[in-house]
């Protein structure tokens, strides 16, 4: 009963924690060498990384995301199966690395939207699952033009498609949990959107770093 706790607690821990790590913060580090944070917020931050990176800097910076939230639940399905129950360990790991990605503790708890580590816990729980997922994420942003509720039609296709898919009661809920966080997390950007002042996707390029140029 001991070992189950501290496996469980340790679990918890590394997956909040690993959640908690800012992406951009770690990319910056160690695959972009530049300070990606200071590249602005928002479309801003969209057009000012595409400029400078390019297309093959987003798929360095969406590989460094899913390598950073797979972790934790590899590790998850690692530890916990020792007690042969690495489905657990895996949904287990997900519901806390979702709590890391929406409220970090490293950001005074203001997270990111927490796409890709909805699908990479739905993968793992039940492929079905992920793929459901990854389509109403897609989806979602697709019509709404919005990261948030790419994430909101994620965990919603997710949480419908689980419930007639995953058989075991307590992987059921946990599953349950990780679209709930999501979407709880989503309120506010649901009411933005409701009011017509969610700030959307834009293709158009920032051109304010010109105005920084020297003439």
């Amino acid at each position: 009963m001991i070992l189950n706790w501290f496996l469980l607690l340790l679990t918890a821990f590394l997956a909040y924690t690993t959640g908690s790590l800012s992406t951009r913060r770690v990319a910056s580090r160690f695959l972009f060498h530049r300070d990606l944070t200071k590249l602005g917020k928002g479309n801003v931050w969209i057009s000012n990384f595409r400029r400078i990176f390019g297309p093959l800097g987003f798929v360095k910076l969406a590989l460094a995301e899913i390598v950073k939230d797979l972790l934790p639940l590899l590790i998850g399905a690692l530890l916990i199966g020792f007690r042969g129950r690495a489905d657990i360990g895996i949904a287990f790991a997900g519901y806390c690395l979702m709590l890391g990605r929406l409220w970090p503790v490293f950001n005074r708890f203001r997270g990111c939207h927490g796409c890709i580590a909805l699908i990479l816990c739905g993968l793992l729980i039940e492929p079905s699952v992920g793929v459901t997922a990854a389509a109403g994420v897609i989806a979602g942003i697709w019509i709404f033009k919005t990261l948030s509720m790419g994430a909101v039609a994620g965990a919603l296709a997710m949480a419908a498609v689980a419930v007639m898919v995953v058989e075991k009661q307590l992987i059921l809920i946990l599953t349950a949990l990780i679209c709930l966080l999501v979407l709880l997390h989503h309120i506010p950007a649901m009411r933005r959107m409701l009011r017509g002042t969610e700030e959307k996707l834009s293709r158009k390029e920032d051109i304010s770093y010109k105005f920084d140029e020297k003439f």
